[in-house]
């Protein structure tokens, strides 16, 4: 916009009043001439009407020529004031162009960015799907070092790739769903075959299969490990899907780790030796079932764990050797079924587990050998059923346990072999403890008579046959 171009205040006044008088002298001449250039009477004395009427000419003269003046200030303040507002007008425009070229500038920038971020993302996913590739390629390698790489930048993987961390869980799991025997003979063991004993394992095979335990171990530790959080560094795990359907564990650490969602499969799994180690091991949520699951063998310890809430599942679970151990366990909520599994050899062993909560289901269980203790356990509140379970061999214990709440229901089992309790004060079981009416031939407060409660139930038989004989006979 161009400037405004005015003159200097007194300049402009000094040239408005010449102009005036100009014109006024030009006027009095014009008219003067006009009137034939008449003469002026002068006269010695002047009047006071006289000096009256040059007094008033001088001062219309003064005022004509302040009029000039003021005309001339006003002029110049309006022109100022419709400079300054065209000024304002062009400074508001300039001001509003500046703001669409700010929009356009930060549309232009987010859409850099906005690029920047795809080609990133891109690039991300293709680094992961690069290293996904690479890492899964290691881990079908025929050599166990590699394998290991392979497990550990798999892990790592899962750690980065947040939209990718399921699938590599997915592929460390699918891992251990492989088909595995564990090592059996020792190191260096020749291929001869002796007569009549079963074949020896040569040293080549041997320690290929030495070499894979130790792959899956990895995979195991590394997995508890990312449920543990002992490492602050670590990136957590919890609340994903674990897939162990089918697969064999001969040792393993989840110890204190924490399944608070997600769910857990270990169905179908072999525990057939070694140490599987879930001592402290937290289940509050989601749903973790080792249904079907096989324990043959090794020692799996679940001692201090905490079912406190979703559902754990061992129903149809096989004890059939080995140590199972459920030790100071505590079971305060949730549901934890155990409903068709079999003991039938081996070790189980709830010594000491506390059943303060939730509901624990045996229903349909059967305990037909080898030793299952509830020594020491405290029933306090909850719901604990035996319901149809089957006591016909083995041994059962509850000696110590105390039963100061909830409710413990053995009186729907079929009992051969009767479980062992301590003697009660009195003879009476304690309340909460429901038993089977066949109880009324216990004795010795608690301690169950085999041989008593059969003849009882001989006697009744008997006395019921004898009240069918005519008296004629």
């Amino acid at each position: 916009m161009p400037a405004l171009r005015l003159w200097g205040i007194r300049r402009s006044i000094t040239l408005a009043v010449a102009a005036a008088l100009t014109v006024v002298v030009a006027l009095i001449v014009a008219a003067l001439w006009y009137a034939g250039w008449p003469g002026i009477q002068r006269d010695a004395t002047v009047t006071t009407a006289t000096l009256f009427d040059l007094l008033k000419l001088v001062f219309a003269v003064v005022a004509g020529v302040g009029g000039v003046a003021a005309l001339v200030v006003a002029y110049r303040r309006q022109r100022v004031a419709e400079h300054t507002n065209e000024l304002a007008e062009f400074a508001h425009q300039l001001a509003h162009a500046a703001d669409l070229r700010a929009e356009v500038a930060k549309a232009l920038a987010e859409a850099a960015d906005e690029r920047a971020k795809v080609e990133t993302e891109r690039n991300g996913v293709r680094l992961f799907n690069e290293r996904f590739a690479k890492a899964s390629e290691q881990i079908g390698s025929d050599k166990a070092a590699i394998r290991l790489a392979g497990v550990y930048a798999t892990a790592g993987l899962a750690d980065d790739w947040r939209e990718g961390r399921q699938t590599c869980i997915d592929v460390l799991c699918a891992y251990l769903r492989m088909p595995y025997t564990s090592p059996e003979a020792p190191s260096g063991a020749s291929a001869r075959q002796a007569d009549g004993q079963a074949p020896i394992v040569d040293a080549e095979t041997n320690r290929a299969a030495h070499e894979e335990r130790e792959v899956r171990h990895t995979v195991i530790r590394l997995i508890g490990r990312h449920l543990r959080l002992v490492d602050e560094d670590l990136t957590s795990w919890r609340g994903l899907d674990f897939d162990f359907t089918g697969a064999v564990f001969d040792g393993g650490d989840f110890s204190d780790a924490t399944f608070s969602g997600g769910r857990v499969s270990f169905d179908e799994a072999s525990f057939n030796g070694g140490k599987v180690n879930f001592r402290r091991t937290s289940f509050t949520g989601g749903r973790v079932s080792f249904a079907g699951a096989s324990f043959s063998g090794g020692y799996v310890a679940f001692d201090g764990a905490s079912f406190s809430g979703g559902l754990v599942n061992f129903r149809r679970a096989s004890f059939t050797g080995g140590n199972v151990s459920f030790s100071e366990a505590s079971f305060s909520g949730g549901n934890v079924s155990f409903g068709g599994a079999s003991f039938s050899g081996g070790e189980g062993n709830f010594g000491g587990a506390s059943f303060s909560g939730g509901r624990v289901n045996f229903v349909g269980a059967s305990f037909s050998a080898g030793w299952v203790s509830f020594g020491v356990a405290s029933f306090t509140a909850g719901w604990v059923n035996f319901g149809v379970a089957s006591f016909d061999g083995g041994r059962v214990y509850f000696d110590g346990a105390s039963f100061s709440g909830g409710q413990v229901r053995l009186d729907k089992a079929l009992i051969e072999v009767p479980p062992e309790f301590d003697a009660w004060p009195g003879g009476s079981p304690p309340e909460g403890l429901l038993l089977p009416p066949k109880a009324r031939a216990w004795a010795d407060g608690g301690h169950w008579d085999a041989s008593a409660a059969a003849d009882a139930e001989k006697q009744q038989v008997n006395a019921a046959d004898s009240a069918k004989i005519p008296d004629a006979l």
